[in-house]
């Protein structure tokens, strides 16, 4: 079962007014195929949303048989299901009790209040709406027939409810789509699909966490090996020096320092410092690095050797 069929089941069993009932079934009408007093046609491949359509449209009409289904089956097996309401009168009447017509448009005045808006939203939802499989990505689109009503409900979800959705064009289908994993949360929040949110949520938070430990995995192993070519380098320097000059040519503290470093290569700066009596700090440590390595590069100068950049345990 996908994703996109769950919070579509959870919206629907959500739905436990008339008025809430009204609301997605506005919706959903915004999506129809065909609107019009001379045909009222809406396309589905999902049976839920099917019998939705069904049961609430013949409650208005007060018509159990108000409502014809016909049936084709894809080529990927899937079945398509048609509905129609072949009563002209029957068409105007629905029309006429929502305050529709071919526009589409989410005029003001025949708006569901406040309260029920978020149920016109999960009606758009149920006629044309898709979300992706949050293990996978973040992504919602809902596939409008105009551009008005693309531009109307991005407009009210903004204004409202502070959800920012993108608008593309594609294939003459106009498409209203969120990629932001918050702004996804909040429109399945807003449309009562509150456990699929939930679901959502907790992924992200543990692909948050794993990025996290990625990033602070990548910079540790950088760090480390940034200490590995450094020390390299520091005990390249000190095996220069003591074939120049011999490491009891330097001064006492510079040369404990140097006979730690090559008897402790795989050290960092900190550890270095600790070991030194009495012990110093990684500053301190870095310090007397850095004086033997300009020894070495003196050294280097004078006996012409080249070896590259200097190289420090920063």
């Amino acid at each position: 079962m996908s994703f996109s069929y769950r919070v579509k089941s959870e919206i629907i069993e959500r739905i436990n007014t008339s008025q809430k009932a009204d609301a997605c079934l506005m919706g959903l009408l915004c999506c129809c195929n065909e609107l019009s007093d001379r045909e009222i046609l809406f396309l589905t491949e999902n049976t839920l949303v099917k019998d939705f359509f069904v049961r609430n449209v013949c409650r208005i009409l007060k018509d159990e048989g108000a409502v014809e289904i016909s049936e084709a089956e894809r080529r990927s097996g899937v079945t398509l299901y048609s509905l129609t309401i072949p009563d002209k009168g029957q068409r105007i009447y629905l029309l006429e009790y929502f305050g529709m017509d071919e526009s589409r448009r989410l005029t003001e005045e025949y708006l569901p209040k406040d309260k029920f808006f978020p149920f016109l939203a999960a009606g758009i939802f149920l006629a044309c709406g898709s979300v992706n499989d949050p293990s996978k990505k973040y992504h919602m689109e809902f596939v409008m027939p105009t551009l008005d009503l693309c531009n109307d409900l991005g407009l009210l979800l903004i204004e409202r409810h502070e959800i920012i959705p993108k608008h593309v064009e594609r294939k003459d289908a106009q498409v209203m789509y969120i990629k932001e994993s918050e702004n996804i949360i909040d429109m399945l929040t807003l449309m009562g699909a509150t456990m699929c949110s939930i679901e959502l949520m907790n992924v992200k938070m543990e692909k948050d966490v794993r990025n996290k430990i990625n990033r602070a995995m990548n910079c540790d192993n950088a760090n480390i090996d940034k200490t590995l070519r450094a020390a390299e380098r520091q005990v390249a320097d000190i095996e220069l020096i003591d074939q120049k000059i011999g490491l009891s040519a330097l001064p006492e503290q510079l040369k404990e320092m140097a006979e730690l470093r090559l008897e402790n290569p795989d050290y960092n700066l900190k550890q270095l410092g600790a070991e030194m009596v009495p012990p110093i700090s990684r500053s301190g440590a870095n310090h007397r690095l850095q004086k033997l390595s300009e020894i070495a590069e003196e050294l280097r100068k004078k006996h012409g050797i080249d070896q590259g950049a200097r190289v420090t345990d920063e």
